[in-house]
């Protein structure tokens, strides 16, 4: 080739390049520029979905194009997550990440198909609350060290309920260890059923996520002894908590927030994680939370890789020394 057609050649790469740089470039500055779809990896209505289509709702008005929500339950959240992992990593697809599918699978046989600190991007956390150790009316217990002191003089003869690797399962787990307790854990496809039962005194106690339990609190069908978190939650403001109750530094909570798959290009990331800082940040969306008995978590990207990694790390060690196996 002569000099002059290798020059040619050069200058046509490159304004190839120039070309698709740009155009890369423009895509991303107009993003998004059609609808964006959020994979909710549980079923239609319980707080994962409220969670997901109020994220939905609030992105769609600050980024001027629709957030529709998928739902795609199965096997904890584990299916929907790692559909949403394959998708493709151009921004049009965010995945809710949470406790259950981003922390307590991976200590879980067998494990997902995806690392949940490698394989996403982590935008910014959106809801975290307690459980709360609620007991049936007709067990004689008023305060923790009552059921605490009851279980340890007669290990095995309380029943609890719980739904496999769901946040108020890990919080029995957690309470268990650290309060030296043996109780018989009976397994619930749901939380439906588990709360069926538990209304009828088939089962004694269990923990539950605060905002399902309140109305039965209320009409005195259930009796909270404490919260699982670190401090009092507002619903609640005469339950204390299980570190108030004589075991320090406990906390469990229940926790979702917004990632996309690994390679999503960082203005787009960058843009994302603004949106989101800036929705959770609304007045409006604060209180909505907060009258459910939820907090707005400290925001952005940092924070919540880094939480995401710490809970993993806490609930793969529970599940270990507790020798759990998957239903």
């Amino acid at each position: 080739m002569s000099n002059r057609r290798f020059a040619l050649a050069t200058l046509a790469c490159a304004a190839i390049g120039f070309i698709a740089s740009s155009g890369s470039a423009l895509a991303q500055s107009d993003y998004p520029s059609k609808p964006v779809k959020i994979i909710v990896p549980f079923p239609a209505g319980g707080t994962s979905d409220v969670m997901g289509r109020m994220v939905a709702e609030e992105l769609g008005k600050i980024l001027k194009q629709p957030f529709i929500v998928e739902n795609i339950g199965g096997a904890g959240g584990v299916i929907g997550t790692e559909r949403g992992v394959k998708s493709a990593p151009d921004g049009y697809t965010l995945i809710q990440s949470g406790v259950g599918q981003n922390a307590v699978a991976h200590g879980l046989e067998p494990l997902p198909k995806y690392n949940s600190n490698t394989d996403f991007v982590h935008l910014s956390q959106v809801h975290s609350g307690p459980n709360v150790l609620v007991v049936h009316p007709s067990t004689p217990f008023k305060t923790l060290k009552e059921l605490v002191d009851y279980a340890k003089a007669n290990p095995g003869k309380l029943d609890y309920g719980y739904t496999p690797a769901a946040s108020g399962h890990m919080a029995m787990e957690l309470f268990k260890q650290t309060a030296g307790l043996f109780m018989l854990g009976i397994p619930y496809r749901g939380g439906g059923p588990m709360m069926t039962d538990m209304l009828g005194g088939t089962i004694k106690l269990m923990f539950i996520n605060q905002d399902v339990a309140l109305q039965h609190v209320k009409a005195g069908k259930l009796r909270p002894l404490a919260v699982s978190s670190a401090q009092r939650n507002p619903l609640y403001p005469d339950v204390p908590t299980i570190a108030e109750s004589g075991f320090k530094g406990f906390e469990a909570l229940s926790w979702s927030g917004m990632s996309v798959p690994k390679g999503v290009p960082q203005p787009i990331v960058d843009k994302l994680e603004a949106a989101l800082v800036q929705a959770m940040g609304s007045p409006a969306v604060k209180q909505r939370l907060e009258s459910q008995g939820f907090i707005v978590p400290p925001q952005g990207s940092k924070h919540y890789t880094e939480f995401v990694k710490s809970e993993e790390a806490r609930w793969t060690k529970v599940i270990k020394t507790a020798g759990i196996k998957s239903q």
